[in-house]
């Protein structure tokens, strides 16, 4: 089984938590990718922010726990999701080496609702237990 990691990026707006989603032609999820040989999930986690968003300023505040989807794409895939904030707004997409373009087509910050609406359902469980963590020790 393949396993992506990625981060589930919110920044503070007035005194809402927004969340970062990335679209790719008609799917929203959060900024990830598969974990290479030799590296971490986080490693990984971190890589991908950087290379799908531009945004380089992350604080793991909430430490590094974690939440993992279920198995997705027939099965053959896990995905495993950190938390961390950023004061960052702007995303720039990078062009991917691979295919020559960026692998994303639009980005928003959105709020939790929003998120949910937004995101597929294997995001979902992720999502509220995002919220939870966020919420229990918003400070």
């Amino acid at each position: 089984m393949l396993l992506s990691a990625g981060i589930i990026m919110v920044r503070k707006e007035e005194a809402e938590w927004k969340y970062l989603l990335l679209r790719a032609y008609r799917n929203w999820d959060f900024p990830k990718g598969i974990v290479e040989s030799g590296e971490t999930p986080m490693e990984t986690a971190i890589r991908e922010m950087k290379e799908e968003t531009g945004i380089s300023e992350h604080n793991f505040r909430w430490g590094e726990v974690y939440q993992e989807t279920l198995p997705y794409n027939r099965g053959t895939k896990v995905a495993r999701y950190y938390i961390a904030a950023t004061s960052e707004s702007e995303v720039r997409f990078s062009i991917n080496p691979e295919i020559g373009k960026p692998e994303h087509h639009e980005y928003r910050w959105v709020s939790y609702d929003e998120s949910i609406k937004l995101s597929p359902e294997r995001l979902v469980p992720i999502i509220k237990w995002a919220q939870d963590v966020i919420k229990q020790n918003d400070s």
